[in-house]
């Protein structure tokens, strides 16, 4: 069966009717908190830094190539702010990560009913763990990064290669922030983080759909200060509804 897109996208969405839920609501307010202080630090930074990074990207094109410009121009902002809000969500993450694995618990028991969901153990212990997750993820998403990396400094050598490199760059976002969330409704019930990549794999465009609407939330100011806690309780409805069977 192909998954479909669209409905990964409605699971995001979901997570806002769900965080304003009263039995949830609770489990909300340190990931927002945490949230709404990192991107305001990485806001900032965007806006300072913006102009700075657009004339140096395109400092190298050459004269020959101006007409392209006006292409190129959008396809290095939007990596800017991409790269931008995906660096401090990484920082986001690993901060609130002892705190998401609760609300994803706290989401499940709303929407099955059921009260003994998994879900760590005392906050330190939960600390550990979620950090120690955090960091397993943040390896493998550093692994993913590494050839991106080495095609964007060819770009700028060979800039007609920059459309290609700017969606791969979008491509490996939206599933790095699919797993990001997916991650805490399944590790509380024990999936390895190899299992999770392969459960969201065989539903790659119900994934993919998933982590295109955190990522288009991620990239609007203000907006994004919501996006942790709604993109946890949405891949917790997803992974009830799609994945626990």
């Amino acid at each position: 069966m192909i998954s479909n897109p669209f409905s990964g996208a409605s699971y995001f969405l979901s997570g806002l009717g769900l965080i304003n839920t009263n039995k949830i609501r609770r489990y909300v307010f340190m990931p927002l908190l945490i949230n709404i202080i990192i991107f305001s630090a990485g806001l900032w930074f965007a806006i300072n830094q913006f102009e700075i990074f657009i004339a140096w990207a395109l400092s190298d094109l050459p004269s020959w190539l101006g007409w392209l410009e006006w292409i190129m121009w959008p396809l290095f902002a939007l990596t800017f702010y991409g790269l931008v809000f995906f660096s401090f969500s990484i920082i986001a993450n690993i901060l609130a990560a002892p705190f998401n694995g609760p609300l994803a618990a706290a989401v499940e028991r709303h929407l099955s009913g059921e009260e003994n969901v998994p879900t760590s153990k005392k906050f330190i212990e939960e600390a550990k763990f979620a950090i120690g997750n955090e960091f397993i993820k943040l390896k493998y998403s550093l692994y993913l990064m590494m050839p991106l990396a080495f095609l964007s400094l060819i770009s700028f050598a060979f800039p007609l290669i920059a459309p290609l490199v700017a969606v791969l760059w979008m491509l490996y976002t939206v599933w790095v922030l699919t797993l990001e969330y997916a991650d805490f409704p399944m590790a509380n019930h024990g999936v390895a983080f190899r299992h999770i990549r392969e459960k969201l794999a065989n539903k790659r465009f119900l994934s993919l759909g998933f982590g295109s609407m955190v990522m288009l939330a991620t990239l609007i100011p203000i907006v994004n200060f919501l996006v942790m806690p709604v993109a946890v309780a949405g891949a917790t409805k997803m992974y009830l509804n799609e994945f626990k069977s």
